[in-house]
């Protein structure tokens, strides 16, 4: 597929340009540091949802999951553990880079960022990863209000966007996320790794 015939580039951060930024992994690595039971995930389950579609602040899912009752260590201790889970993939974000660079020079897409984050977490990501000289506009969860796999979330991202779905490429590490694009005509690519995002990439003319 020509460049010409893709008008954005939307990304997923967690799992395609860093680490998920508190999963199952990072969850089950905050259990075993601080001493949390089982109760932990039961409690993230039950306000996850409304954390990341931005109706939750990062202290009231604290209040919730975590302070609920004393610790024998502080609020600020366990959020600098949350955000240090957030590692960025060097290689994927030099190729959103390269990408952008790219477009710039010669009219190429527009790249966005379309992920399901919690705000205070987004917000450390983007700068800790250096986001914002890569990408248009961040189409996150927490500011959308929706998250995906959601139809609305893509609907939204669309709207803003003012892109047409057939002219959209969409990178996402789960196909759960892909399926729902793919159904609304976007083009969708499965990330794996940055070696095989770059065959991709290069394949379609964008590199």
């Amino acid at each position: 597929m020509a460049d010409r015939l893709i008008s954005h580039v939307f990304f997923d951060i967690g799992g395609v340009l860093g680490s998920n930024g508190w999963d199952r992994e990072q969850r089950a690595a905050a259990r075993e540091r601080f001493g949390l039971d089982d109760d932990f995930d039961q409690r993230h389950a039950e306000v996850v949802g409304d954390w990341e579609a931005g109706r939750l602040s990062m202290d009231e899912y604290l209040d919730d999951t975590v302070f609920y009752q004393p610790r024998a260590f502080a609020r600020d201790e366990f959020v600098a553990f949350m955000q240090a889970q957030s590692a960025p993939y060097p290689e994927t974000i030099a190729l959103a880079r390269r990408l952008a660079a790219r477009s710039r020079a010669r009219g190429g897409p527009v790249l966005m960022t379309l992920n399901n984050e919690a705000l205070e977490l987004n917000v450390h990501r983007i700068e800790h990863f250096g986001l914002r000289d890569v990408f248009s506009a961040f189409l996150s969860s927490c500011w959308l209000g929706v998250r995906k796999p959601s139809r609305l979330i893509f609907q939204r991202a669309l709207g803003i966007s003012q892109a047409e779905p057939g002219r959209v490429l969409f990178i996402d590490d789960r196909d759960q996320n892909l399926v729902p694009a793919r159904q609304m005509g976007f083009e969708t690519l499965l990330f794996t790794d940055a070696g095989a995002l770059r065959q991709a990439l290069a394949s379609r003319g964008l590199l």
